[in-house]
């Protein structure tokens, strides 16, 4: 019996992913020089994962809009979603701001600008003054269509999508056949999700090595106190901002978290939330919530909605000022808050997302060297670690949000999801809720709309 119980726990995606991350760490401290040649591993899940996300987004988007019976749905539920991210992102810049001024992790460095080579983080510089506000709205229009898809850039691939969904929602009934077409595409493509996935323990594996063996644990001792502040920070924002969001919604934040629970331990081996976008859309979906939801907020929302990177830049400039011994007015602070508003929607598609947008927000405030960034190159990797999980929940409590919010999320299937203990792609699959009658209140979704 007990021998069954552990095979049966082994079977299961986060326990596998789980193995993989401490033998990820055990490997890079103690066979460096092994781990430091594993990042092709990582590299390479990635990549796997990365060459599904555009046609998925694009079948997603195309398949929910077309089948809309409104329009004005598509308008509403967009509207909705950047209120909520907006509103989401300020709280996390703020809880951020707070935590960092109580604990000071960057005082006592006494770091001198004058001695810092800022050389190796000139990369990072350059992809900063790219990144302004109106280059941002730019390359949400691409060149070419055929441009976007190759270089799997989300933001134009949804802009082509909406506006192609729209298109066939107005031709009528005669566009059936090819958006029937385009969701049995779509299925099939969730079905090369389930088969990349047996690789992902590997991945995080080679990713864990590979960063313990090249950073060393001794840097997350040097670096303790921020990389605890962060992640504290991260998860009082989760229990306590997306645990009130998720309750006023009817759910419960704990039953989520484990019903996602292997997309967080794929996250935090990769440290890329791109990763498990594909899982998420398919989970979000079977969870309750409408294919024109989950296809809207959930790949925006990558972009939009990035709340743990909203937390590191905030704690990340004002641990550099510390280190370097700046004082900032609360003014400052509350200048330095408006501008990250502008600056962390902006990093979509560019490698080192967070670490550029905080390069452009220091260059942008001229208090902060731009040359502290240097102070985080190190650990940057253990703290995108944080960010990225969170930024993973924070998405997902986002499409729930909305699609309650628009009426468009079964409450009786999403408790039966949540109530599961098997969580699996494979085990959701085969599962359905049988119908119940309508609840009181506003339990049943979704609602009719008058307009």
């Amino acid at each position: 019996m007990r021998v069954s119980k552990i095979g049966k726990s082994l079977s299961r995606l986060y326990v596998q992913v789980l193995i993989g991350i401490i033998a990820g760490i055990l490997v890079g401290h103690f066979y460096p020089d092994i781990g430091s040649q594993l990042k092709p591993l990582g590299d390479l899940f990635i990549k796997l994962i990365r060459m599904l996300l555009a046609p998925i987004i694009f079948a997603s988007v195309v398949v929910g809009i077309a089948r809309m019976t409104d329009l004005h749905e598509a308008g509403r539920v967009g509207v909705k979603a950047v209120v909520y991210f907006e509103v989401a992102s300020t709280i996390a810049l703020i809880v951020g701001l707070v935590v960092v001024n109580i604990v000071r992790p960057g005082s006592g460095m006494n770091i001198d600008p004058a001695h810092i080579d800022s050389s190796s983080i000139a990369t990072y510089t350059h992809a900063a003054s790219q990144h302004g506000l109106l280059e941002f709205f730019m390359s949400i229009v691409p060149n070419s269509i055929v441009g976007a898809f190759a270089n799997g850039d989300t933001l134009p691939i949804i802009f082509f999508s909406v506006l192609l969904a729209i298109a066939f929602a107005k031709l009528g009934p005669r566009t059936a056949p090819f958006v029937d077409m385009l969701d049995m595409f779509l299925h099939g493509m969730f079905g090369v999700v389930r088969i990349v996935m047996y690789v992902a323990p590997i991945g995080a594996f080679g990713g864990m090595a590979f960063t313990i063996a090249k950073y060393g644990i001794g840097t997350l001792a040097s670096f303790g106190q921020l990389m605890a502040c962060l992640y504290l920070t991260c998860a009082i924002f989760v229990v306590v901002f997306l645990g009130l969001v998720m309750r006023l919604s009817g759910l419960s934040l704990w039953k989520f978290l484990r019903y996602i629970k292997d997309e967080i331990f794929i996250t935090l081996g990769t440290a890329s939330t791109e990763a498990v976008l594909p899982q998420m859309l398919i989970k979000m979906e079977k969870l309750g919530c409408s294919r024109p939801v989950v296809g809207m907020v959930l790949p925006t929302g990558y972009t939009f909605n990035a709340d743990g990177t909203a937390i590191y830049l905030t704690m990340a400039a004002l641990f550099i000022a510390q280190a370097m011994n700046i004082h900032l007015t609360i003014w400052d602070q509350l200048l330095l808050l408006g501008v990250m508003l502008l600056t962390s929607k902006g990093s979509a598609g560019v490698a080192g997302a967070g670490f550029v947008a905080l390069a452009a927000t220091l260059a942008t405030m001229h208090k902060i060297p731009v040359s502290g960034l240097v102070l985080l190159l190190g650990v940057d990797r253990f703290l995108n670690e944080a960010r990225a999980v969170t930024n993973l929940i924070g998405n997902g409590v986002a499409t729930i949000v909305v699609a309650r919010w628009e009426g468009a999320l079964d409450m009786n299937k999403a408790r039966a999801m949540l109530d599961r203990t098997d969580t699996s792609i494979d085990a959701l699959e085969s599962f359905d809720v049988a119908p119940t009658a309508p609840t009181p209140s506003n339990d049943v979704t979704p609602r009719p709309h008058t307009h």
